[in-house]
């Protein structure tokens, strides 16, 4: 075989085998709608097939973005092993593999080792070809949103064995908990563009008051399964608290905490209206200081309470997340203005 029909082999066998190397389009989006990833036999580790679908995130929206964990240090798994292979197609693409190195002009004796493991019984022999449609291969596989991750190395093993029914005992072997945290990552919510009044100019001494209408922010479900094999999880996102962070020490907050809760119609604060000029807000900022031709950055952060559950009635909490934005607020000595 010349190096140029071992090649030839090698990109046939990915192709049979259903091995692209992108993404499927719109991962992660809003709306409702379906993602996938698939293998890439380009790299130590393929991608996973772990596929998303999600519900309930606005289809138009001005942003959107991910959750920041409130859990110092929390993050989905980087890698993690899956079942990927059947016993004929290892084979085919092991021996594939194998063949473009040795047209190649690589060293036999590079591929002794991996001979010995995967062919000659130590421990398994012949790929397990007589397993067929009995078990899968498992690998690693890399998040492909972390890449660039140090931890997106830790999965080291080599290919193994599992027999069709069992859950192997390695670490980091995916489970409904690892979906929940991949669902997790791929939750987008949209930003947090409060309501003012007065919108974007305030004045000193007087509330401004802040509020979120109903149907702003729903909840967000992302579901994660890997197909053929009955995992799956499903996280649910729902908005909890708005936090007001003024962007300035000169400023009082309603409550005095900045932390605004969800009315039971889902809506946050109350709309101003005419004659609630002096009154406290619900949900509400006084600036003490004109911000003197440079406006103060009002941040507002939203509060997502996340829980999962998954295959075999698995559930269970994950940490809340937060998503905000920040929007100028210039604030004058004029003591009254048209409301």
């Amino acid at each position: 075989m010349t190096r140029g029909s071992a090649i030839a082999a090698l990109t046939v066998t990915a192709c049979l085998l259903g091995m692209p190397a992108a993404l499927a389009a719109g991962r992660g989006g809003a709306g409702s709608q379906e993602t996938e990833t698939s293998g890439d036999s380009s790299g130590q580790a393929l991608l996973s097939k772990v596929a998303f679908k999600v519900q309930g995130a606005p289809s138009k929206v001005r942003r959107s973005g991910s959750l920041t964990p409130t859990a110092v240090g929390w993050k989905a798994p980087a890698c993690w092993y899956e079942p990927y292979w059947k016993a004929e197609d290892f084979k085919t693409f092991t021996e594939a593999k194998w063949s473009m190195h040795k047209s190649a002009g690589g060293d036999p004796k590079d591929l002794a080792d991996a001979k010995a493991r995967y062919k000659g019984g130590h421990p398994y022999k012949n790929f397990n070809a007589g397993k067929n449609g009995k078990g899968m291969w498992w690998v690693a596989v890399e998040n492909p949103d972390m890449r660039d991750d140090p931890a997106a190395g830790a999965c080291t093993r080599p290919p193994f064995w599992v027999d069709k029914g069992k859950a192997p005992k390695v670490p980091r072997a995916i489970d409904p908990k690892t979906l929940a945290a991949l669902a997790y990552q791929q939750t987008k919510v949209p930003d947090t563009k409060v309501e003012l009044k007065p919108a974007a100019k305030s004045t000193v001494n007087l509330p401004t008051w802040v509020w979120l209408d109903k149907g702003t922010f729903k909840e967000v479900k992302v579901r994660a399964e890997l197909p053929g094999t009955g995992l799956f999880a499903e996280t649910t996102a729902k908005p909890v608290s708005l936090h007001l962070e003024p962007g300035t020490e000169d400023a009082e907050t309603y409550p005095a905490s900045g932390e605004c809760t969800f009315n039971k119609d889902g809506s946050i604060g109350t709309p101003y209206t005419k004659g609630s000029l002096k009154q406290s807000p619900p949900c509400g900022i006084t600036y003490l200081r004109a911000s003197g031709g440079r406006p103060n950055q009002l941040t507002a952060s939203v509060t997502w309470q996340i829980s999962w559950h998954g295959t075999g009635d698995a559930h269970g909490p994950l940490p809340d997340g937060t998503f905000e934005t920040t929007q100028d607020m210039d604030v004058q000595e004029v003591q009254s203005i048209n409301r």
